[in-house]
């Protein structure tokens, strides 16, 4: 019989403790959905988060977590992308981590799940948009704003694949959304300098270039999964904002609710989970056979 593969549901990590709360938050959650246990793990940074910090238990990383299992006897695991695209730390780092711990032991099999928005970076979940729509819609309700324009925020990014998600999304949101708005626009938070990172543009701090945006309210749709250095309340996106507004760039400014706290979001991360746990299930049988 097949033993149960480990699972490891993983973000990038962060230095605030909130973040990893909130990746725990969401194990526990998708635990309790699947009747699995899932593990949180941070890529990177989360380990050096005081354990006072985070009500007593150290937050563990991929490289020391992976390690761990493999010399206890494990030898099969499923990693869940905590990520909207394809990012380089999933295609790229992560899979360092997997090449190294597995020359540990003979036999390891590990499989990823895809990220969030799915195989397609051109044809994103609908669900994504329909969060963030969600989002837009509950900070529509009860305000005086005019026609608000939208823009669909997330970091900013050196992979075109994880730029033409948020930018289908952006378009995905702007469908949904219909007449309830005057615009949608997808923007970055930041870039790296270089033609090369174009893409990325426009930066939120340059919206207000954009024909018919500067003096209209705007609402901040924010393409970020967990609080942070960047998408806290005092964090990077904020402060922007708030200098837009003292600028006069727009009247008022409001974000949205991250997208790690809509009911959608776990219902991605099952099926995710769920098309994972066959892959390796196939997987072992084909070991088997």
């Amino acid at each position: 019989m097949a033993t149960a593969p480990v699972i490891f549901l993983i973000d990038n990590g962060s230095l605030r403790p909130e973040a990893t709360l909130e990746l725990r938050c969401l194990a526990a959650k998708l635990s309790n959905r699947m009747g699995e246990r899932v593990l949180p793990v941070s890529l990177l940074h989360s380990s050096k988060i005081t354990a006072m910090e985070l009500f007593g238990k150290k937050a563990q990383t991929v490289k020391t977590s992976l390690r761990k299992w493999i010399e206890a006897g494990e030898r099969s695991f499923v990693f869940l992308p905590l990520f909207l695209g394809p990012s380089r730390a999933i295609t790229g780092y992560l899979q360092e981590l997997i090449e190294e711990a597995c020359k540990l032991a003979p036999g390891v099999n590990v499989v990823i799940a895809p990220p969030l928005a799915g195989e397609n970076v051109e044809t994103p979940d609908i669900r994504l948009a329909e969060i963030l729509a969600s989002h837009v819609r509950e900070t529509l309700q009860g305000s005086d704003l005019r026609p608000a324009r939208i823009a669909v925020i997330d970091h900013g990014t050196p992979e075109k694949k994880v730029n033409q998600v948020r930018n289908a999304v952006a378009n995905q949101v702007r469908d949904l959304l219909g007449g309830d708005v005057a615009a949608v626009a997808g923007c970055s938070m930041e870039r790296r300098e270089g033609a090369e990172y174009d893409f990325n543009e426009p930066l939120l701090e340059n919206l207000g270039q954009l024909e018919g945006w500067q003096g209209s309210d705007l609402i901040v749709a924010m393409f970020f999964l967990l609080p942070g250095r960047h998408a806290g309340p005092d964090g990077d996106v904020a402060e922007i904002c708030k200098k837009l507004v003292e600028d006069s760039v727009f009247p008022s400014i409001q974000q949205t609710t991250l997208i790690g706290k809509h009911s959608l979001l776990i219902d991605i991360l099952a099926d995710r989970l769920s098309g994972a746990l066959k892959h390796s299930k196939e997987i072992y049988a084909d070991i088997v056979e």
